[in-house]
């Protein structure tokens, strides 16, 4: 798995949800969080709401909402919940 450990590397991550649902919103709000405590001005991080564009799921195979893909730096990898378990976060994304 790649690390974030250099100070140059930036995380390019995509977040899919299903509009407002409570999950969606607690996954939104870690993320932004997370990323701002551990990746400040290096992470870039979209938010995609499968109930206005239900068809960018099918490129990335996601099934189930909220989804979070680490698009950079490669390999892809992706976790699945609200994301409230931070130091798994981190590990999935590589800087754990």
């Amino acid at each position: 798995m790649a690390t974030l450990g250099t100070a140059g590397a930036k995380l390019v991550l995509r977040l899919y949800v299903a509009g407002a649902a409570p999950n969606s919103l607690r996954a939104i709000a870690n993320a932004r969080a997370i990323c701002e405590a551990h990746f400040p001005a290096r992470h870039e991080l979209e938010i995609v709401d499968l109930l206005e564009h239900p068809r960018r799921a099918l490129a990335d195979g996601i099934i189930v909402t909220p989804t979070l893909l680490r698009l950079q730096p490669s390999p892809v990898s992706r976790m699945i919940g609200n994301l409230s378990d931070t130091k798994q976060v981190l590990l999935t994304l590589g800087a754990g």
